[in-house]
């Protein structure tokens, strides 16, 4: 990775210089940290799959080295594109393809999974991903499974209740719908037959009301419950062994670093600590939030990441295309903090452009030609930067 970086760090160099004028903080610009002392890292699953214990080596391994850029659905469509194999909004921009993948399992798993049109090119896209070794995270937006609204449905507050209810026709639906996500990912394998890991980031932004497993709907012991005993079921019952489990809390303001432990289902119960942030153009909280979370990753040694974040239209706050979003909103605030990723929301498809919602890269938005150069920074790592994510690299164990 090392040979296809030079030229990326020369353009950081001469992007921080010309940041430095800016009214947030100067940057750092990124020392190379020494090679690391020998670190042991354990997975909730013990009997993970050797691939799957390699990509969380990995996801440690990298922070040292900068973040990977990931995008929501990148592959599935785009602004003005549908399920056109080989397409990406990331792509047309910079000529090159995210590291990381994120798309959603919830129409797998619920009602939806027979009717859902889209759910044959997840697996295809996933596959594509993994192909060209880059890493699949998947979140859940699953509906309600008492009230049958979607998961924004906080209608009533006895959801979780119900499924942790033994007998209950709310815990054998939701049962079935994870018996659903453990087929489905069971048969995720790559080119030679071994299984795909998958970062798994389920119950997302829970510090929130807004879903049925959020902080209006459930007591703390009701979401920490529901957490565990989705990963027993999985793991010890369906017996799916790759997976890496990761919690999300969001914060989008300045906040302290124990909030991102908010309803901590334990340290045996949590692989990889994110974090969403929809904080807008409020560049300093982020740049807090990160510093924190990636002090938080190392006192529990478990990766980090922002796995979610983005600004609707990539605007600015007087409502015009933001330009310069990428350097400025994105690498400035996080450039030198060890984190292993950066996932933007999704494109929507609208080829009409009736609306604006999209938080990627987009040809035709006037923030391309930055997204290049936040391309081309030495901090950055896109699928052509990759390391084999999916081999144990040196200096990491991972129990």
């Amino acid at each position: 990775m090392d040979s296809l970086k030079i030229n990326k760090y020369l353009a950081l160099v001469i992007g921080v210089l010309l940041m430095a004028c800016t009214e947030i903080d100067e940057p750092e610009i990124p020392q190379r940290n020494p090679e690391p002392e020998n670190v042991v890292l354990t997975l909730v699953d013990p009997n993970a799959t050797p691939e799957t214990k390699a990509l969380y080596a990995n996801l440690w391994k990298i922070q040292s080295e900068g973040f990977m850029f990931g995008h929501h659905d990148d592959l599935l469509y785009g602004r003005e594109w549908y399920t056109d194999a080989g397409r990406s909004d990331t792509r047309e921009v910079c000529g090159d393809y995210p590291a990381v993948y994120s798309v959603d399992f919830a129409e797998i798993m619920d009602d939806r999974h027979a009717t859902a049109d889209l759910n044959d090119d997840r697996k295809r896209t996933i596959l594509e991903a993994r192909t060209r070794g880059e890493v699949i995270t998947a979140c859940i937006h699953i509906n309600n499974p008492l009230t049958g609204g979607d998961s924004w449905d906080n209608s009533n507050d006895t959801v979780v209740k119900e499924i942790l209810t033994e007998g209950s026709a709310t815990h054998e639906k939701y049962q079935l719908w994870l018996d659903r996500l453990a087929a489905f990912v069971s048969d995720l394998k790559d080119e030679q037959g071994q299984l795909i890991p998958i970062l798994f980031r389920p119950y997302h932004e829970h510090t929130q009301e807004w879903s049925w497993w959020g902080s209006k709907c459930t007591t703390q012991d009701e979401f920490i419950r529901f957490w565990q005993y989705t990963v027993d079921y999985l793991v010890d019952i369906k017996g799916v062994h790759n997976l890496i489990f990761a919690i999300s809390p969001q914060l989008d303001g300045m906040a302290p670093k124990e909030r991102l432990l908010y309803r901590w289902p334990g340290d045996d119960y949590v692989d990889f600590i994110g974090m969403d942030s929809y904080h807008g153009t409020y560049t300093e909280a982020l740049a807090s939030n990160v510093k924190n979370l990636a002090a938080l990753s190392k006192e529990k040694l478990k990766p980090c990441g922002v796995t979610e974040t983005g600004v609707e239209g990539i605007r600015d706050n007087s409502g015009k295309e933001y330009a310069n979003y990428w350097t400025q909103e994105i690498l400035n605030p996080i450039i030198g903090k060890d984190i292993s990723l950066v996932v933007m929301w999704r494109n929507k498809y609208d080829p009409n452009f009736q609306g604006h919602h999209y938080y990627g890269p987009w040809i035709k938005h006037a923030s391309a030609s930055d997204f290049v150069d936040f391309y081309e920074s030495s901090f950055t790592i896109f699928s052509q930067d990759l390391p084999n994510m999916y081999a144990m690299p040196d200096a990491v164990e991972v129990k």
